[in-house]
């Protein structure tokens, strides 16, 4: 990631300086832990909160800033829209290609999240088709576990255009990148069927989220070139703020990262990367069609319609909070990669499993197996499991249930006691979060273990299921 300007940046400064709201002074001191703690003091401290990658954390600082946006528009709307609202996205677009090595503020679009990134490169391809473009049966391909509404968006909008659909396989546990490029390369092969199919479109995840596995994406994004895929579209929802983000040196087409999740940015906000000289990128268009249609993505993506657009406007105040931490948002990630991997070992040691993913795999989130005893068999017991966490413990975490245990290598198939691991926590850390939040985790999970508890036999019985 390249280095971020902080949202007091002169380099950003003569952008809005005239039309942004009054600023709360803002401490410029390296933060304390007790200051960490007042910037999350309205998170519930009752709970161990161990699942930042679904929905992220906002710090009370952004938050204030956030409620001086939304008081400007509610004292005089029409000056609001006429003078502040798109200088204020300019240069929130411009705090977002400085950090993620865009070559110009033109080239990122502000969106809601990546659902609506993916919905827009869907759109353009499905047109594509509909237009003559590309043929029926022509391929796009996608990993095995893509999120599921960017999957939802593929099929809705380019397999029932005419698009054929291959995935590719992840493994999992996975011991190394390898694995991942293999599998890759085989589905390409498969997608191309000898040279009778083109692929139109690979969609690639840099972070998958369940399970979490990092992704060599630029090696991925390269094979795509070697092999004549048309684009490439990364799906990075979970990767700003977790892993280094250079836009241009991985190569993609279409690049989309989510700022609320591990960016510190209130719900909800979203980037999308295009470069303005790609023919592309005066074909993409925002699927809620405004006033400003045919403007280009960042303009159209700027007004559709009347809304709250201050999730969009304190990019400039995240980047102020993050770079009050000791080596900004670099030391942030490196500190939290550490941590959650070193608390991860600790689980694993714990419960006698291991890690999914080496821990150059992953960011700030980390998969643990779960003791076989617990008897997961099935997604309805992954639930059923976190909900007892949740109630019963206090524990909030993501649980995985891996349906292809008999695949995985025979050092990663079963625990110290013999049994054979069928889930996992996903673990995150990051900068609120704490060791009692793990020990938690740890204390719960060794306790249901002890107690005997299997969710085979919390199930009910079958003959009740039937009737």
């Amino acid at each position: 990631m390249a280095s971020v300007p902080s949202g007091g940046d002169a380099a950003l400064n003569g952008v809005v300086d005239a039309a942004s709201p009054p600023a709360a002074k803002r401490p410029r001191a390296v933060i304390t832990d007790a200051e960490v703690h007042t910037e999350f003091a309205h998170h519930d401290h009752a709970v161990a909160r161990l699942n930042n990658g679904s929905f992220g954390c906002c710090p009370a600082s952004v938050l204030a800033a956030r409620a001086r946006w939304q008081r400007l528009f509610l004292a005089q709307p029409d000056a609001f829209y006429f003078h502040h609202l798109q200088p204020g996205l300019a240069r929130s677009r411009a705090a977002v290609a400085a950090a993620v090595g865009a070559g110009d503020a033109s080239d990122v679009s502000l969106v809601d999240n990546v659902t609506t990134a993916a919905a827009i490169v869907m759109q353009h391809v499905a047109w594509s088709f509909a237009e003559g473009d590309f043929a029926r049966g022509d391929v796009v391909l996608m990993f095995l576990y893509t999120y599921s509404s960017v999957k939802n968006s593929i099929h809705a909008y380019v397999a029932r255009a005419g698009a054929a659909v291959v995935e590719v396989h992840l493994p999992f546990p996975v011991a190394s990148a390898d694995a991942i490029v293999a599998e890759f390369r085989a589905a390409l092969a498969v997608a191309k069927d000898g040279g009778r199919r083109r692929v139109r479109l690979a969609v690639i995840d840099h972070i998958t989220s369940m399970p979490t596995v990092l992704i060599p994406v630029k090696e991925l994004v390269a094979i795509c070139r070697e092999e004549g895929v048309d684009k490439v579209f990364v799906d990075a929802a979970h990767a700003i703020g977790q892993v280094p983000v250079d836009v241009r040196d991985i190569g993609a087409d279409f690049y989309t990262s989510n700022l609320h999740k591990w960016f510190f940015c209130p719900s909800a906000v979203a980037f999308i990367h295009t470069r303005k000289d790609d023919p592309v990128a005066s074909k993409l268009h925002h699927p809620v069609v405004s006033s400003e249609y045919g403007n280009g993505l960042p303009m159209e993506s700027a007004w559709i319609g009347v809304r709250d657009y201050s999730a969009q406007l304190v990019v400039p105040d995240v980047i102020d909070f993050v770079n009050r931490f000791e080596g900004g948002v670099e030391g942030i990630r490196s500190r939290n990669h550490d941590k959650v991997v070193e608390m991860g070992t600790m689980l694993a040691g714990a419960w006698g499993t291991f890690l999914g993913t080496p821990p150059e795999m992953c960011g700030s989130m980390i998969m643990v197996g779960l003791p076989g005893s617990l008897g997961v068999e099935s997604e309805d017991d992954a639930v059923s499991l976190r909900t007892m966490l949740r109630k019963q413990f206090k524990v909030e975490v993501p649980l995985y249930y891996n349906p292809k245990t008999a695949e995985a290598p025979p050092e990663m198939a079963k625990d110290s006691n013999g049994d054979t691991v069928t889930a996992y926590v996903r673990i995150s850390h990051q900068v609120y979060n704490v060791r009692d939040d793990y020990e938690a985790l740890r204390d719960a999970v060794a306790k249901l273990a002890a107690d005997g508890f299997s969710c085979r036999k919390s199930r009910p019985p079958e003959k009740y299921l039937m009737s």
